[in-house]
């Protein structure tokens, strides 16, 4: 369920192995165009337009199915969830585990079903390959004092065009509204919260040896991976997002002004232009000055430098009309970035995660590092698509073939998933390299 962008390379994954496992794959999306495009006329392909919200078509077509693979946006994951309870379907996702989805496990173990998510990049790849990690140094008998992991995804050095060094390469609107609420971490037994105002005034300089030095922001909540990895004790453990230098101080004036904001609708917003747009964030006694010199005293930056070089080149301060009717802000900006930060056909993006693990063993102290660098092939095949779609469609063979014997609803922490998963990953390059800092 759901054809878009990060939907390829599962697609494509699942149609290579139908014939030899005699699979036959549906793909639903609302756009049944985009069905039938993503599965290229292949005969073990039915391709339909689908509407989840349709209880009559939810009903048939997960009776129809042996697995459901769900890709739709996040908050539609529990309607299809709880069909599957109804009809004792199994189901694998990429995203983020709910408390929604949490509160059926005790339904599904009774049921027989298991509901497994977090299977993509990130959240996916990351808990598999730290768990692996985690587990190898608990049997040598490390004690693990801190974890500290970044994923991002970025643009290969070859796209990298604009001043911001970044591209879409996933839903756009995560990325508009990403940080918000409060982060969460521990480090050096001390809690730590930084609020969305303030998220991106503290980033960290990640260096990935030849691959450059980047950003890194905490995520919203690394303290639940304390219980999930099995590390409850940990003095140290923060999640956290990668980008290009000089994002995080360029998008923190997106910040600062409230345009990311997505809970009220601006009045009149069809008749506005940018310009008029940015100026409704700024002071009246700011008016009389040139909208980059305003902005920039706002906010604190210097009016010359490269951030409101950066602002500037988005086009979301001139005088052109926004055309979206009773619209938020954070759409708003949204509608801008996406023509500014599209993916050009020949573009390649890029995914890095980092792993780094501080442990003691035999009265010694050991840094380990742990660097996954993966390249796109195309701005359909992306890396994002294959990070996130390939431990799905693997994922989903292991449940197909019935070599994971878990019910209820679970996340891909348990050697049992993340071997396989992680030894065919290698199979397509995507690869792990260690070593000790």
């Amino acid at each position: 369920m759901g054809a878009g962008r990060s939907a390829s390379s599962l697609i494509r994954y699942l149609l290579e192995r139908a014939g030899k496992d005699k699979w036959e794959i549906t793909v639903g999306d609302f756009s049944f165009e985009l069905a039938q495009e993503k599965t290229k006329g292949d005969q073990s392909a039915r391709p339909i337009s689908f509407d989840i919200n349709n209880e009559k078509q939810r009903r048939d077509e997960i009776g129809r199915a042996d697995l459901v693979i769900s890709l739709l946006p996040p908050a539609l994951h529990i309607v299809a969830a709880k069909e599957c309870l109804l009809q004792k379907k199994n189901m694998v996702t990429a995203s983020y585990i709910t408390d929604e989805i949490r509160s059926l496990d005790k339904e599904a173990k009774k049921s027989g079903v298991l509901i497994m998510n977090e299977c993509g990049l990130d959240p996916g790849i990351d808990h598999m390959s730290a768990m692996q990690i985690i587990h190898r140094l608990q049997a040598e008998g490390a004690d693990i004092t801190s974890f500290k992991s970044y994923t991002g995804g970025l643009i290969a050095p070859e796209s990298n065009d604009n001043p911001w060094s970044y591209k879409f390469t996933w839903n756009p609107r995560n990325v508009v509204l990403a940080g918000q609420g409060t982060a969460r971490y521990i480090e050096n037994n001390r809690y730590k919260y930084i609020p969305y105002s303030s998220l991106f005034d503290q980033s960290e300089t990640i260096d990935a040896g030849t691959w450059g030095l980047f950003e890194g922001y905490a995520n919203r909540d690394s303290l639940a991976y304390r219980h999930h990895y099995q590390i409850e004790n940990i003095p140290t453990l923060l999640r956290g997002t990668l980008r290009n230098d000089g994002f995080c101080k360029a998008w923190n004036v997106f910040v600062k002004l409230g345009i990311t904001d997505d809970s009220f609708v601006m009045e009149g917003s069809s008749g506005m232009t940018y310009e008029d747009f940015i100026r409704s964030f700024l002071p009246a006694a700011l008016d009389p000055l040139p909208l980059p010199v305003a902005l920039a005293r706002f906010t604190g930056v210097d009016e010359k430098g490269a951030v409101i070089d950066k602002i500037s080149w988005t086009g979301i301060l001139d005088p052109e009309p926004i055309g979206l009717p009773d619209s938020s802000p954070a759409k708003i900006l949204q509608h801008k970035l996406e023509q500014k930060w599209a993916l050009k056909q020949g573009d390649k993006d890029l995914i890095i995660m980092i792993h780094r693990f501080n442990y003691r063993l035999k009265k010694k102290v050991y840094n380990l590092q742990s660097l996954l660098v993966v390249k796109g092939e195309d701005s359909v095949y992306t890396a994002m698509a294959r990070t996130v779609g390939l431990p799905l469609g693997i994922t989903a063979g292991l449940m197909l073939h019935g070599t994971l014997k878990l019910t209820g609803v679970h996340l891909p922490v348990m050697k049992e998933i993340y071997d396989p998963v992680l030894r065919e990953l290698e199979s397509f390059g995507i690869s792990f390299r260690e070593e000790i800092l």
